[in-house]
């Protein structure tokens, strides 16, 4: 019953030790809200939230926090695009832009954090860190006058631990006016504000009014949340350096100890190439959402190992659409066939040891759902046999399975305006249905053939029992 997880700082397979026993911290870096959500945002976002869940399972107490970048470089830039603070303020494109995050995640059964705290509103914290810092050696306000103060990474031996790097190999950081720096590596944990930037983008502080650097953002907020140490921190490969190599740095130079395991979720590849907006390949959510259901997309999604590279095509969203209608003909199927029998509520959700074992190893959903189909296709060969037990316990078994990956095509979530469409589909089945049956009544087995294919030919599959004729999508 242990769980494994890669570790990025160790570079290796560790077994899961909490800081406190039957508790989970777990701190994952959330979006920067300067434009909408893209298929990259909510596949990081639901490697999250698979972990999540499956550690609850596992009996912790998970207290997750995923923050909001509601001030950066990005933010503004963008609301000058925008037409500037004129037409639309940086914080009310920030706002909008987040509640398109919340309503994708939403939409993916993705649970609501914990916390979910914005920077803006932990600029105190950051603060105090910085002034810690400075205490300690490891920071300096840029001698120009420019408001702007850096981390000195030459005073922090241990700087680039996290990614392996010598400091002499590392490129400049790229994140204010080089020329208030002593090092080109240095970063910005407070930036003096500009002339040309909006007054209501910079707060006060002793070095001069201006607004926090980027990593000091996401330092102040796991620590103000989930305490100077904690379990776990995650984010998405990218951010691997510089982002989360500056926030071991400052965290640990400030005399937190900080995360004891730093996770890692792979990229998205558009037709086998990298996602960016330079070629023009980016798939918004919205997008995404408009070409297949939101379980499918969260199937599609989750699939695939959350270190991997996921390879979108349209085509992997009609194979999720399959893979998903397949477990939901499934237990309509058994549902309805141990309905009003000895067997009905029988199977108890179990999770089968093959699919524990999977997801204890580094969550290894893949091989956890190539346990889920085995059971599936048993399913329906128990109940091709009338082994109704057994299909009553494998029943069981996969709705364990659905329900802790997030994707139970029973769940009222995924089909919340649905009533309607599904009423106006019963009623032409079932008229069609009523056919093939007059037809075969009347012995023109030629038309009860004609209306079975009709009716194939749209996804739907017939089942003639005694208990009458029933239909699902799929087989």
């Amino acid at each position: 019953m242990t769980v494994r997880l890669y570790d990025s700082k160790a570079q290796a397979l560790r077994d899961f030790v909490p800081l406190r026993e039957g508790h989970l911290g777990m701190y994952v870096c959330g979006p920067t809200v300067q434009s909408s959500p893209h298929i990259g945002h909510l596949r990081s976002a639901l490697a999250y939230d698979i972990l999540r869940r499956w550690f609850s399972y596992r009996g912790y107490d998970v207290t997750f926090v995923r923050n909001v970048t509601d001030i950066d470089d990005k933010i503004l830039a963008a609301s000058a695009e925008e037409g500037g603070e004129a037409t639309e303020p940086w914080w009310a494109l920030a706002y909008r832009v987040e509640l398109e995050f919340t309503a994708a995640y939403a939409s993916l059964g993705i649970l609501p954090p914990t916390y979910e705290p914005r920077a803006t509103a932990s600029v105190q914290q950051m603060q105090a860190i910085i002034d810690r810092l400075i205490e300690r050696g490891h920071a300096y306000p840029a001698p120009d006058g420019s408001g702007d103060v850096y981390f000195d990474t030459a005073s922090w031996p241990a700087y680039g631990e996290l990614t392996r790097q010598s400091r002499d190999n590392m490129e400049a950081a790229a994140d204010a006016d080089p020329r208030g720096k002593r090092d080109p590596r240095d970063f910005a944990l407070w930036k003096g504000r500009k002339p040309e930037e909006p007054a209501s983008a910079s707060w006060p502080s002793p070095w001069g009014d201006g607004r926090p650097g980027w990593h000091i953002e996401c330092s102040a907020m796991a620590i103000r949340y989930l305490g100077a140490e904690f379990d776990i921190h995650g984010g998405g490969l990218d951010l691997r350096f510089p982002h989360h190599e500056n926030e071991l740095a400052q965290s640990t130079a400030a005399g937190d100890p900080y995360a004891r395991y730093w996770v890692h979720n792979g990229l998205v590849n558009v037709g086998g190439q990298k996602m960016s907006k330079s070629l023009g390949n980016s798939v918004y959510a919205g997008e995404l959402l408009e070409l297949a259901s939101p379980l499918a997309v969260r199937y599609l999604l989750g699939a695939a190992h959350y270190r991997s590279t996921l390879d979108y095509s349209p085509t992997s969203l009609s194979e999720a659409e399959a893979a998903v209608d397949r477990v939901r003909s499934f237990l309509a199927r058994v549902e309805r066939r141990l309905a009003g029998t000895r067997y009905a509520g029988v199977g108890s959700p179990v999770i089968p040891d093959a699919f524990a074992d999977a997801m204890d190893d580094d969550l290894g959903v893949p091989q956890a759902l190539a346990v889920l189909h085995d059971t599936v296709r048993a399913g329906n060969q128990a109940l091709d046999d009338e082994e109704l037990h057994d299909a009553a316990a494998l029943h069981g078994q996969v709705v364990a399975m659905v329900e802790v990956l997030g994707i139970d095509p029973r769940d009222p979530h995924w089909t919340p305006d649905a009533a309607p469409a599904a009423s106006a589909l019963e009623i032409l089945v079932t008229r069609l249905i009523d056919d093939r049956q007059a037809a075969r009544a009347a012995k023109d087995f030629a038309a009860a053939d004609r209306i079975r294919a009709e009716l194939a030919s749209a996804g739907i599959t017939i089942e003639d029992s005694q208990t009458g004729t029933h239909w699902s999508f799929g087989s």
